[in-house]
This record gives structure tokens, sequence and C-alpha cells, in this order.
């Protein structure tokens, strides 16, 4: 039996990447074994099982309706916990072979994982995302940042650690060597999968025969290491220059590091330019956003995996983002135009490009149609088979 720690995401409606990895990896794996979740209850201070009210969060796969990140507790559950904590209430904690703990995990959680390693008998993997917070402390919050090197350091209590790519895996044994940790776990590279529509949907016309106005989607929560703000001005010098398309953003505004491009978006609305920002949104409304648009922008600095680059492409929509890191091994297989340097000047050349040279997007389009993408149940086979590997550290 496999205990799958989901402490934030059974508490949360929030469909940012990580959550939607982490749905997906549950629901993948549920398929294949045993899995039982469980959270760590900060009312109780003790770990348990979920309640059905979490496994319902937990499972919610199409939502993503929520605009808000952070884990919430009904007062009746926060009270329940706390009167069994007085009352010493034996805790509801089963025991397993393995345990996954796929999450970004706080330093509450990390301080009771003690308690729950107890409860398993084989090997405890965590599956490691990104290290912006390392290399992009100034696009970062800074409660993240100061509590990173902790994180990093945690991960080292795990038997095993598997990476979302390999520039990740790369950045965890890059940061242990120069701490000079001895004899760290292993760390794999397992890349995430996607959700793959049915088939592609029939692609929108490029050359306009017609009075339509070409949309331009970029998914992604709003906050500064996403660059939205390269990408809008980009924009804003494309419409001043008379190119007709619309821009659509979708994604969850962080209240911190997204300021500055929420700001600029409502200027630029106020100004009339073609210019629609949905909010985060159900899976639904962005499987259309992805069908009806001709191409996708992603502006990154950095990523963990890229999972909007990988999810255009398997609409059959080509996508522009940078050739570093994660988001360069989304791209290389085909179907993108890669970016050295992801500012205006770059993303203005190249949209215009892609606009205006029907060739270029049918090019691009040609070469998405050669593409495999890996599902969630090759993932979720992928990674059993390394965590049944480990032993016991």
């Amino acid at each position: 039996m496999l205990l799958f720690e989901a402490s934030h995401t059974s508490h949360t409606r929030a469909q940012t990447g990580v959550q939607r990895v982490v749905r997906s990896m549950f629901a993948a794996l549920s398929a294949r074994e045993q899995v039982v979740p469980v959270c760590f209850d900060p009312h109780q201070e003790t770990w348990r099982s979920l309640q059905p009210w979490e496994d319902n969060i937990l499972a919610d796969s199409g939502g993503g309706g929520s605009a808000h990140r952070s884990a919430r507790w009904p007062l009746s559950v926060r009270l329940e916990g706390y009167a069994r904590r007085l009352l010493k209430a034996k805790a509801d904690c089963p025991s397993g072979d393995t345990l996954l703990a796929p999450e970004i995990f706080s330093a509450k959680v990390a301080r009771a994982y003690p308690a729950l390693f107890a409860h398993v008998r084989g090997p405890r993997i965590a599956i490691f995302h990104d290290a912006i917070a390392l290399k992009l402390p100034e696009f970062t919050p800074v409660k993240s940042v100061a509590h990173f090197p902790v994180y990093l350091q945690d991960l080292l209590a795990f038997d095993g650690v598997a990476a979302v790519s390999e520039d990740s895996r790369q950045s965890l044994i890059d940061y242990w060597r120069w701490l000079g940790v001895q004899n760290p776990p292993p760390v794999v590279a397992i890349t995430n999968a996607i959700a793959t529509p049915d088939r592609h949907p029939t692609p929108v016309p490029v050359a306009p025969s017609t009075n339509a106005v070409p949309v331009i989607l970029c998914v992604g929560s709003i906050e500064g290491r996403k660059n939205h703000l390269a990408l809008l001005a980009a924009c804003e010098e494309l419409w001043a220059q008379g190119r007709r398309f619309q821009l659509r953003l979708i994604g969850l505004a962080h209240p911190q590091t997204g300021r500055a491009a929420l700001d600029k978006i409502a200027a630029l609305q106020a100004a009339g330019r073609p210019l629609c920002y949905d909010g985060p949104v159900a899976d639904v409304t962005l499987a259309a956003a992805y069908t009806e648009c001709l191409f996708t922008v992603y502006p990154s600095f950095m990523e963990g995996f890229g999972l909007p680059v990988q999810e255009s492409l398997a609409y059959g929509k080509p996508c522009i983002c940078s050739s570093r890191g994660a988001l360069g091994e989304s791209a290389q297989a085909g179907g993108c135009v890669t970016l050295e340097q992801v500012n205006a000047a770059s993303l203005a050349e190249t949209i215009a490009k892609l606009l205006s040279t029907p060739d270029a997007l049918s090019s691009l389009r040609a070469a998405i149609r050669d593409l495999t993408f890996k599902t969630w149940s090759d993932y979720a086979q992928e990674l059993t088979s390394w965590m049944q590997s480990l032993p016991h550290r």
C-alpha cells in the first residue's frame, strides 16, 4: 500500500502547476495500486487519513476556479482537531509499504515527517519540482526564499527523490554537492506527463481570409518569474503598429509578485487593447482556449518542467518559449520557437513572424504531428518501478 502525502492539495481547489501534477499523479497511481492519501492536521497536530470532504478536493482535477492558493480548513474541522488534541484522541494514521510526498512541503509538515515515516515499512520518496526560489529569489515571495534552503535539506531524509525534469534533478544535486552532503539519497529525473486530448483539434486558419481576429494564448500563473510584463510590452508594441490579434491570459494571480503585471493588464484593457484575462479557469475552459488559439506564448524565465508548453503541443498548437533549462527540455522535440533571451523585443519579433508567415506556422504544426506524449499512466508505471527498486535507507 502506498501512502500519498497530500496535506496542501487536499485543502485547496487551486489548480497551480504543482496542484495539477499532484492530482494527476494521485489518479494515475490509484488506477494501478492501493493508494491511501494522508495529511498532517495542524489543529490536531497529527497525521491522519483524509476525510470525505478532503478526498473530494484532492480528486477535483477539473475544477481550477479558485483564486486562493493557500490551504483552507473549515471552522468545524479546526475545532474538532483542537478538541481531539486536548482529549489526546488516538490518531487515525494508516501504515504503508511506501510513502510518496509529491508536494513542496512546509516547515511544519517537515517537522512532523518523522512521525509519518514510522508508519512506512519501505522506501520514502519525495517529488522535487524546481529550484526557482534559489535561482530567482527576486521573483519569489520572501517567505518562500527564506524557507527554501531548509526545504532542500529536509529532502535528505527521504530514500529517493524523483525530479520532474533533468534540469531540476541537476539543480538539486548541485546544491547538495555545494553543501558538502555525503551519501545523499538517489535523485532521478522522471519527467511529468500531461493529460492529452483525445485528438488534435482542427487547426485555426493561419491566413486571415476572414475578418476573424487570431487569438494568442498564454497559460500560467500571473507572477514575476512568468515574465508577463515582457509579453505585454511586446503585444503593446505590435498593437501600436496595427497588428490584429487578441492576447488571452489564463492563470491564477499571485498577490505579491504578480501585482505589476496585473496593473499593466488593467491599463491596456482601459486603453481598449484586445486583451482578455480570465484568471483561473476550469479544465473544460482551458481546453477550449487551447483549441481556439492560433499559437501560444509562454514567456517564463524558468520552470521546473513547463506544463503549458507540453499542453500546447498536445493540442496541436505551436509555442514560443525559452530555450533554457526545463523549458528547453519540453520544447526540444519540435513544434516550438525557442528564444535565447525572452524579452519584449524577441517576443515581438517572433509573434509578428508567426502572425504574418503562414509557412512558418505550418512547418511548426507539421513537426507537432510527429510528436508523442507521455501519459500519466506511463508516468505512474515509471515512478512505481523506480520506487520498488529503492532500499529503505
